[in-house]
């Protein structure tokens, strides 16, 4: 006699044990089970097998297992589709091809396929009767930058970028995240008599524009849908291959970017006094806007300001009549974004009206990026699930300071989510570079064009990983 729950109870009166914590309770007569519909002894919500009878099981293991059983015969063609997205990454709503593969494997796996969901989406829906439904969305764009990694199959991809000619490479690592999920639909596919559930399959365009998301929201996903229990997604990371990691509440920072132009009055190189220079001006606010978080901020939050751009004029002898600068913030909570915002204002405000700027600057804000914080009870679950498969490569991670868009998704569907975090640096290469002290100079991060996940066992992880928190939800059969 088998039953399984969903939350778990202490009171079971016949032997069993928690796949989660590890804990077996014994019982008295081995013939009843109070209080299993929604009893909650602090498991977490993992799923608990009770057998009467016949000891200890662990449901959770023995269906992720059989699911994974086939990993080893799809590991050709994973690679072979991983090394095809790296070798032609295309940038943000322009992600066709890579859309096309996504959509055309997701219907050979079985799947009820939507395309072109806000601009270049994919959705696959993979209906296994009763129980629960699971979300897990990957990310398809790349970036608009040369890759310097020297492998066999690196980008030679050039793509228009607003009209300019520009090289594309995937060094964020979507294209792992586009060959983990797809190999993770192939194998819940091939393994349904081991589960019961609705699992669908997001492939996102332009994650990197911080449109990608709310594009799909407004192009009806929700419509297309069944209603997802949970949101899962995740993100290849310079540390060890094989490693998985999370973290409940914030996770990845929010992120704003900011256009400032501010005004100056033009004149020749040769006659400054004629003058008010747009060039001192952004210079003069630069400097000061480096006191915002060492200064504002209050010791032990977290900010982040950077300016990324800060331009002016077309020649060494025009004093030009503008300069524009482009900043970047990244923050953890909207307390510590409204007093960054305020004071860049101020600050600005301040230095144009010192320079006797002949008119106001212009403060344009754009690619917004919501702050990604993981759902307590799911990321519980996800942990359980990641500690039972991974044991002690499964850890707990630090804030991220990245940001991403992808909680736009769940939080239109009112659903919780929570978003790790998996490793793709060589181990032997991450273990030598720890040991010299040298982890910033030695190993690339994302958006570095060194930036080169190592294929295996990054692939194999990133793709169990999928499995084992989605089936962390799933029905198990037995």
């Amino acid at each position: 006699m088998v039953r399984t729950c969903g939350l778990g109870c202490a009171e079971a009166k016949v032997p069993c044990r928690c796949a989660a914590m590890g804990r077996t309770l014994s019982g008295e007569d081995g013939s009843d089970f109070p209080g299993l519909k929604g009893a909650d002894n602090g498991c977490s919500g993992a799923r608990w097998n009770l057998r009467a009878g016949n000891g200890p099981v662990s449901p959770g293991l023995d269906a992720v297992a059989q699911v994974l059983a086939g990993r080893e015969d799809i590991a050709g063609w994973q690679e072979k589709l991983y090394k095809d997205v790296h070798a032609n990454p295309e940038l943000g709503n322009q992600e066709n091809r890579t859309a096309a593969i996504a959509a055309g494997s997701l219907q050979e796996f079985g799947y009820e396929v939507h395309e072109k969901i806000g601009s270049t989406g994919v959705v696959g829906i993979l209906r296994n009767g009763e129980g629960p439904t699971v979300l897990m969305r990957a990310d398809m764009d790349a970036l608009p930058m040369a890759e310097d990694t020297g492998l066999p199959y690196a980008s030679k991809v050039t793509a228009r970028d607003a009209g300019e000619l520009v090289p594309v490479a995937h060094a964020c690592g979507h294209d792992v995240h586009v060959a983990c999920l797809l190999g993770a639909a192939r194998l819940l596919a091939e393994g349904k008599s081991s589960w019961a559930g609705t699992f669908i399959a997001l492939f996102q365009p332009a994650e990197e524009l911080a449109d990608g998301a709310h594009r799909m929201v407004e192009g009806g996903l929700a419509a297309l849908i069944p209603k997802p229990d949970v949101a899962l997604a995740q993100h290849v990371l310079a540390f060890p291959s094989g490693h998985v990691g999370t973290r409940p509440g914030a996770f990845l920072s929010s992120a704003d970017s900011m256009r400032i132009t501010v005004y100056g009055r033009g004149s020749h190189g040769s006659m400054p006094q004629l003058s008010v220079d747009p060039v001192l001006l952004a210079a003069s606010i630069a400097l000061r806007l480096q006191t915002v978080v060492s200064r504002e901020v209050t010791p032990g939050e977290f900010a982040v300001l950077t300016i990324g751009r800060l331009s002016a004029g077309t020649k060494s002898n025009i004093i030009s009549d503008r300069a524009v600068l482009e900043l970047n913030i990244r923050t953890f909570d909207n307390e510590t974004r409204d007093l960054v915002l305020d004071a860049i204002r101020r600050i600005v405000t301040g230095e144009c009206s010192a320079a006797g700027s002949p008119k106001d600057p212009d403060f344009e804000l754009y690619d917004h990026y919501p702050l990604t914080k993981n759902d307590p009870k799911a990321t519980a679950r996800v942990e359980a699930a990641f500690r039972r498969h991974f044991g002690d490569k499964a850890s707990a991670l630090d804030r991220q300071s990245a940001s991403e868009d992808f909680s736009e998704i769940p939080d239109s569907l009112g659903i919780p989510y929570t978003y790790w975090g998996f490793g793709g640096i060589d181990p032997e290469q991450y273990a030598k570079a720890e040991a010299a002290g040298t982890v910033s100079a030695d190993i690339p991060a994302n958006h570095s064009p060194h930036f080169a996940p190592v294929v295996n066992p990054t692939l194999q992880t990133g793709t169990a990983a999928i499995v084992v928190a989605t089936m962390a939800w799933l029905e198990v059969k037995t």
